[in-house]
């Protein structure tokens, strides 16, 4: 078989263990195992199970039967993989890795690429769908509260037809919709609520269950291919005979397909309402927000968070004569608008810095608010090809009269 770019298939892993451990026919897990034992890279970046469903960490495997480790989803997996790729890998220049990419965290590792801090030849992205994450500690309330079940008693949730489906340990199933919880104030993190990128088709290849019907529903992946290197890697997968593939049905493609642009059409009206009020210029924004802001303690956890804020030497700590001797941090909003002149172009919208700020100030929807204005004024898109459109405030065209 000949994969092509663009090519579809509904898939299933070959190897039993894989397919029992995995979600939807362990296509992931069969895939990372495959690109370790044949040397194609040197370590998988993935997420593993911490203490309990609503902990996720990071795991780098080196070894293909520690791949299992990586099995499976957790929705309460909130991490961006680019932060690790970055500053414990050293963006990939010593070694070959294949990272599991939500797609905030394909659209992040895009900008980084592009920004020379990660080296896209060393790197493979396995890309994952995402109908979006949800903050753990919330939803351990919103399960014991709502759902009136035991947060340790939940073996799995996700989001399908609308709803965000609960099922506990003894087989039990509960579903609310997902806009009635979010109406509420619970359910996905807010970030995701107006991400419109669900399939990462800025990986190289792409992975869900959406849009698997007939006799493979809930068994096996729709497997989608966006670059050459992914054509490869899953040619090689199937030649090893290590996953089965079907040809997809085309009324699954049209459901995979209204299932995203059903989603997309959401995002954008939460858009409209995260960035209802903000029309003018940035000081709109900064007169929306001042009160949020001015709770802020400069503890520099969203800097910290941040996977794109990647300055060893940060000027808001200097001891020079920007501030004052002794690294006094400038006060709110100077603090946050010193940091968005750095990176608010690359924003991805991935929400690492309102999950660790410890007065809730809305940081995601700040930036996400003045990243669009970014968008608006030069038409570039952070995390996705912009048909060498420059980077803002960083590159620049000189007119054609001069």
């Amino acid at each position: 078989m000949s994969v092509k770019v663009n090519d579809k298939y509904y898939a299933y892993s070959a190897d039993d263990a894989i397919y029992d451990e995995g979600e939807y026919g362990g296509v992931v897990t069969t895939i990372m195992k495959y690109l370790l034992k044949s040397g194609t890279v040197d370590a998988v970046l993935a997420v593993e199970e911490g203490f309990d469903l609503y902990d996720a960490k990071p795991i780098l495997i080196t070894d293909p039967e520690d791949i299992i480790k990586s099995a499976g989803s957790l929705h309460c997996g909130t991490l961006n993989l680019a932060k690790f790729l970055t500053k414990y890998i050293d963006g990939a220049r010593d070694f070959k890795v294949a990272v599991t990419c939500k797609p905030c965290d394909a659209m992040t590792i895009r900008e980084l690429m592009r920004k020379g801090r990660i080296i896209e030849d060393n790197v493979i992205m396995v890309g994952v769908n995402c109908g979006g994450t949800l903050p753990p500690v919330p939803t351990m309330k919103m399960f014991k509260e709502v759902y009136g079940v035991n947060p340790a008693d939940v073996a799995k949730e996700e989001i399908s037809k609308g709803k965000l489906i609960v099922e506990t340990k003894d087989g039990e199933e509960k579903g609310i919709k997902i806009d009635e919880l979010e109406a509420e104030g619970m359910g996905r993190r807010e970030n995701c609520q107006r991400c419109d990128m669900n399939i990462p088709s800025n990986a190289d290849i792409a992975l869900g269950n959406w849009g698997v019907i007939g006799d493979l529903a809930g068994k096996a992946t729709f497997v989608e291919v966006f670059t050459d290197k992914g054509a490869e890697i899953l040619n090689g997968v199937i030649d090893e005979k290590l996953i089965e593939t079907a040809e997809p049905i085309e009324k699954g493609i049209e459901i995979r397909d209204k299932i995203n642009n059903i989603m997309v059409k959401q995002a954008f009206k939460q858009k409209e309402k995260d960035f209802a009020g903000t029309t003018g210029d940035i000081l709109d924004v900064l007169n929306k927000f001042k009160k949020d802001m001015s709770t802020c303690m400069k503890c520099y956890g969203c800097r910290e968070a941040c996977p794109l804020c990647y300055c060893e030497d940060c000027c808001l700590e200097t001891e020079g004569p920007e501030w004052v001797p002794g690294g006094y941090t400038p006060a709110a909003p100077f603090f946050h608008l010193t940091r968005m002149v750095h990176m608010v172009d690359a924003c991805t919208n991935c929400g690492q810095c309102s999950e660790v700020c410890p007065c809730e100030i809305p940081v995601s929807k700040i930036f996400a608010t003045v990243n669009n204005k970014v968008k608006d004024i030069f038409g570039y898109y952070s995390g996705v090809e912009n048909d060498d459109v420059p980077l803002p405030f960083t590159e620049f065209e000189l007119p054609d009269n001069r």
